[in-house]
């Protein structure tokens, strides 16, 4: 029996966990593209508020991506406006063992639309 338990031992401590290390490559991206347009930016004056429930394909992305559905849904829902000015974000998480992240999101903020489009020059 003493033999049986030192080899379950021996056994429990030869089987280990793997690292799965992943790398990633990145290119240079040339971001100097402008534009020269210029648009009015039309804000309601009537705060909006919309609580979010994210789905776990949402969740999945993080964060800033529960948060960014959560501004486009609010938007959607709210008269399909172009952006929310002023957005501010209350997070209701559950941390637990098997059970964890953002459950719920509510967004509130001013929705504005773009309107009165310009194109403009260069600017010296």
């Amino acid at each position: 029996m003493k033999k049986l338990m030192l080899l379950a031992a021996a056994a429990l401590c030869l089987a280990s966990c793997s690292t799965v290390k992943k790398t990633a490559t990145t290119y240079t991206v040339d971001d100097n593209i402008r534009s020269f347009n210029e648009a009015e930016l039309t804000v309601k004056s009537e705060k909006i508020t919309y609580t979010y429930r994210p789905e776990k394909s949402v969740r999945r992305g993080g964060a800033q991506n529960i948060k960014n559905a959560a501004v486009r849904e609010a938007l959607q829902t709210h008269g399909n406006a172009d952006v929310l000015v002023a957005p501010q974000f209350e997070t209701k998480s559950i941390n637990g063992i098997f059970r964890h992240g953002i459950r719920r999101v509510t967004v509130s903020g001013y929705p504005a639309t773009y309107t009165k489009f310009e194109k403009g020059g260069p600017r010296k």
